[in-house]
């Protein structure tokens, strides 16, 4: 039997935009808990302020955080500094620099809860630079492995040549 043709003359089914997110692989307890987010999210005409989104999104770790993010001047929507009670629109751009980094996102969904991480992935659009590798984020002035406490000796010789000491026999003074 050969394929009937569509109104347009085509054969087959049309490829739309839900039809094209329904073939993308998405887990079934990802779905309904996007699904969750959404009914408990703002309803028509209502609005999500931007620390609360960037919280339950998990891009802060607390909700204070983000309001003090705010506050300092860390988040920027659609390159304005905002203060914590600012609304937020699907389609906002919002740059937030926190420990050291900074996020660029687009809003795609507004939800209020705090959420797992694999539903907030698909809350917003992930537009940062990659974070910088590891080895350059190490700190300065870690001992190298089983080398161990500096002995008094050690101590000595480093406030030296720190200039604690005036070089005396236990004094700083040289008395």
């Amino acid at each position: 039997m050969a394929p009937q043709a569509d109104e347009d003359g085509t054969a087959g089914p049309k490829n739309t935009v839900q039809e094209a997110d329904a073939q993308q692989a998405v887990d079934p307890q990802v779905a309904a808990a996007i699904a969750a987010a959404e009914a408990a999210g703002p309803a028509s005409g209502e609005s999500v302020r931007v620390d609360s989104w960037i919280w339950a999104v998990r891009l802060i770790k607390t909700r204070s955080l983000g309001a003090a993010a705010c506050k300092g001047g860390h988040v920027r929507v659609n390159g304005q500094n905002v203060k914590p009670s600012h609304s937020l629109r699907v389609g906002d751009e919002v740059r937030l620099r926190h420990e050291g980094r900074e996020r660029i996102v687009i809003v795609k969904r507004l939800i209020r809860k705090r959420v797992g991480a694999p539903v907030a992935v698909q809350c917003y659009v992930d537009n940062s630079p990659p974070p910088p590798p590891r080895e350059a984020v190490a700190p300065i002035g870690i001992r190298d492995r089983g080398t161990g406490r500096p002995t008094k000796r050690d101590r000595r010789e480093l406030e030296r040549l720190r200039g604690l000491l005036g070089g005396g026999a236990g004094r700083p003074d040289g008395r």
